[in-house]
């Protein structure tokens, strides 16, 4: 999972209490693909009581509560420095299920995920970890998604990156965890820079991709991987997935949801000339002159995924819009004055809000005037829990995606 080559370790001769064993043998297998801080041999620090001490061999002790953390720390580079880190986590009880090395020179970042009993509190991890020798720890729950390993987790991104040009500012989002992604027209530098919580990539569409993660620091590692990621998606060059699914309207009429592009600008334009100027004030919010000057931008694969429906002569009748606005994502509608209240608007924002699921948004918004009723019972025809805000005639209603908390940090 890391990124130096390994350098094979000894087990020390005194005895070691069968947790720190434990921990020590799963650090081992994951220290294959990384170079080890420690010197072989080296004495640890004495663990504490070992609780499966007078238990019969091979019985499992009482089942207890477990909670998953995502956990970095920095030590110095020197012997002996992980190996007491990796000491301290097993003398309290915790399993270590991967673990990554960030080198950089004098030090180095240790990244874990860590099994802990659930009655561990943060604060009392960090301590644990600082008493080791850490510094700048950061610590945030995980989930079951974390369990996958590192190469196989950033081959899989890769993968979904090559298939669709929408899929790179989620995959960057994925490999680097929480952080804002944007995307910054102009000029596209010929090379990226790494300035601390900060990553600007040149964007093979055009411009910057700027990453900002402001609770912990970029490192070199993490930049070369994302800079493997753009470099994938300049080669590929655009492209999307060419699935069409076939919808039948509860009034019968047949219509076709794909996945739209730039390429569809023509006929996108050709249906804001069939919308009123009412739909149009409802969905764009502003002077209805501009409404085909968003277009482009909407329809851009670097600022979200746009769903497109079609009916059966071919003409585009209807656009939804699922928009990464920093960590946050927005869904918009537009459906055709013809083809309203027919269930179009209900079926795209049921698929748009399982992309942001699947993308790993916790949320989803839509912006529209308080008079819109339509947009409203949309939402709340979701079946998810929903908050508004209203200020000066615009509604902000937002559906909550997921229950999962963030810890503390």
């Amino acid at each position: 999972m890391a990124d130096d080559a390994a350098a094979k370790t000894t087990r020390p001769s005194t005895v070691v209490p069968r947790p720190l064993r434990r921990a020590m043998l799963a650090a081992r297998t994951r220290w294959q693909a990384c170079r080890p801080h420690g010197t072989p041999g080296a004495p640890l620090p004495p663990a504490g009581p070992d609780p499966d001490a007078g238990r019969p061999t091979g019985q499992p002790g009482p089942a207890a509560a477990t909670a998953l953390w995502r956990v970095r720390t920095t030590v110095r580079e020197e012997p002996g420095s992980l190996a007491r880190v990796c000491a301290a986590l097993a003398a309290g009880q915790v399993d270590i299920l991967a673990l990554q090395t960030h080198p950089l020179g004098d030090r180095t970042v240790d990244e874990f995920l860590l099994r802990t009993p659930a009655s561990l509190a943060p604060d009392e991890l960090r301590r644990m970890l600082t008493v080791a020798g850490g510094s700048a720890t950061w610590a945030e729950r995980a989930d079951a998604h974390d369990l996958v390993d590192t190469p196989t987790r950033v081959l899989g991104l890769a993968a979904r990156t090559a298939v669709d040009s929408a899929e790179l500012p989620l995959a960057l989002r994925r490999l680097l965890g929480r952080c804002t992604i944007r995307s910054v027209p102009g000029d596209t530098p010929q090379a990226g820079t790494l300035e601390g919580t900060s990553l600007r990539l040149p964007d093979p569409a055009g411009g910057e991709i700027v990453v900002e993660r402001h609770h912990v620091p970029f490192t070199p590692t993490e930049y070369a991987r994302a800079q493997a990621l753009v470099e994938l998606d300049a080669r590929l060059g655009r492209r999307a997935p060419r699935d069409r699914d076939a919808l039948l309207l509860p009034a019968g009429q047949p219509v076709t949801i794909r996945r739209a592009g730039e390429d569809d600008l023509e006929a996108a334009l050709a249906m804001h000339s069939r919308c009123s100027q009412r739909t149009l004030g409802s969905r764009y919010h502003g002077p209805v002159k501009d409404a085909d000057g968003y277009l482009r931008h909407l329809l851009s694969p670097r600022f979200g995924r746009t769903l497109a429906v079609e009916s059966a002569a071919g003409e585009l009748v209807a656009l939804g819009h699922l928009l990464w606005d920093g960590d946050e994502t927005e869904a918009a509608l537009l459906v055709e004055d013809a083809w309203q209240r027919r269930g179009i608007g209900s079926e795209l924002l049921r698929r748009l809000t399982g992309m942001a699921r699947e993308a790993g948004s916790e949320s989803v918004y839509a912006v529209t005037q308080a008079s819109n009723t339509g947009m409203v019972a949309t939402m709340r025809g979701l079946g998810l829990p929903l908050d508004y805000q209203v200020e000066e005639g615009t509604l902000v209603v937002t559906a909550t995606l997921t229950s999962a908390a963030v810890a503390p940090h």
